[in-house]
């Protein structure tokens, strides 16, 4: 694989799922990243993705736009829920379960990291999975 350095989201294949999509802009299969892996989320008003973890990863959430409900499990388990906006950073632990829901009235616009690599390939075996091959023009 030839080194990649500089990745728009707009060039490269788009997980689309019905709460909305994800586009993968760094990881080992994009860029040859051998220790994390990132992209953008959109999630539409309204929407959001439901309780789910990844086993083995951490997660780190980056609010870029919008406004939602952010839950992550404590050591216990019990959920913790907070309002976050555009510039609040979440960490999720590893295998902590957590969802995302858009309470706002625009899109929320997230950057997602793994460490390490590897979550966002289970995401294809969802059953509303759908690839989107980004546009060529």
């Amino acid at each position: 694989m030839n080194e990649t350095f500089f990745v728009y989201p707009e060039t490269v294949d788009r997980f689309a799922f019905d709460w909305g999509h994800l586009s993968i802009t760094c990881g080992p299969k994009v860029t040859g990243a051998g220790t994390f892996s990132a992209g953008v989320v959109h999630v539409p008003p309204g929407e959001g993705h439901a309780r789910h973890n990844h086993p083995g990863s951490e997660e780190i959430i980056y609010v870029l736009e919008g406004e939602g409900e952010q839950m992550v499990e404590d050591m216990q388990g019990n959920p913790v829920t907070e309002t976050v906006r555009a510039g609040c950073t979440i960490f999720v632990p590893e295998s902590r379960f957590h969802s995302t829901l858009n309470t706002g009235d625009r899109p929320m616009k997230l950057f997602v990291v793994y460490s390490p690599a590897g979550p966002e390939e289970v995401l294809r075996e969802l059953p509303d999975f759908r690839l989107v091959p980004p546009p060529h023009g």
